[in-house]
């Protein structure tokens, strides 16, 4: 055995490291999946939190402030399965295809990831055999059982994004992304707007599915079932009652949305 093959099969994740993923609701048989690509700033503890502080993984560059609160009470509510992944989008990004640049930073909103500079390619590949594929396939294996035991399921993600991106303040609340199929996303614009004019709501900006939307095109897009991703702002879920707040309004929008006839069905766009 070769050191670059050693150094691939060396496990990255220990003994008292959570799993790669969390699974919610397993035997759930509602037709829509709920995903976290971002839900997690854990780090393994061999990786001693690639070298930066806890100050520094608790910000939005380490995951998706409130995420994953927001789907543990939306699947909660809904009583539908929901897959989260377990760690930090810096060891490697879920919404990212293998091999980009962008899915392993050394750099990340002008801060320097130590764990993360200068990588092999065996390194990296180390991350997506054992973060990244075991995320992916909980995912495969989700929408496996809902449509074996029912109608074509639908997927949503939920994403949050910084208040202030490159210096300037981001005033939605929440936004939706999608690419080419608009029927999921239509309807929860048009639902997510009736709670509320005081909201900001639309197509995501600066960025929409057609730009960052990896884990949908993968397991849904190309399947030909419904979906779209939701961002909100970040300072709207940090808390326990602003995540459940939102979880609740996304939980009534979703109720309606999947009741939509025609909804469930194979469509490639």
């Amino acid at each position: 055995m070769t050191v670059e093959n050693t150094a691939r099969d060396t496990p990255l994740i220990g003994p008292d490291d959570p799993e790669p993923f969390e699974l919610l609701n397993p035997e759930s048989e509602l037709p829509v999946l709920l995903i976290c690509d971002h839900a997690s700033k854990t780090v393994p503890q061999e990786m001693a939190n690639l070298g930066l502080d806890e100050a520094t993984m608790d910000l939005h560059v380490g995951w998706d402030i409130g995420a994953a609160e927001v789907v543990r009470q939306l699947a909660n509510d809904l009583n539908c399965m929901a897959v989260l992944a377990g760690y930090s989008r810096l060891v490697i990004d879920n919404n990212r295809q293998p091999g980009d640049p962008t899915g392993i930073l050394a750099v990340s909103d002008d801060i320097v990831i130590p764990g993360n500079q200068d990588l092999t390619e065996t390194e990296q590949i180390a991350r997506t055999d054992q973060f990244f594929w075991p995320y992916h396939h909980a995912i495969t294996d989700g929408i496996a059982h809902l449509w074996r035991n029912g109608l074509p399921p639908a997927l949503f993600s939920v994403h949050t994004f910084t208040p202030s991106m490159n210096g300037e303040d981001r005033l939605w609340h929440i936004g939706v992304l999608w690419n080419r199929d608009p029927r999921m996303a239509e309807p929860v614009i048009r639902k997510l707007r009736d709670h509320g004019e005081g909201f900001h709501i639309g197509d995501n900006q600066p960025y929409s599915g057609k730009d960052i939307a990896f884990s949908l095109d993968m397991h849904a897009g190309s399947a030909g079932l419904p979906h779209c991703a939701v961002e909100i702002r970040q300072d709207l879920v940090a808390t326990p009652s602003g995540a459940e707040f939102w979880a609740e309004i996304l939980a009534e929008v979703l109720h309606d949305v999947l009741s939509i006839d025609e909804l469930h069905k194979v469509e490639h766009f």
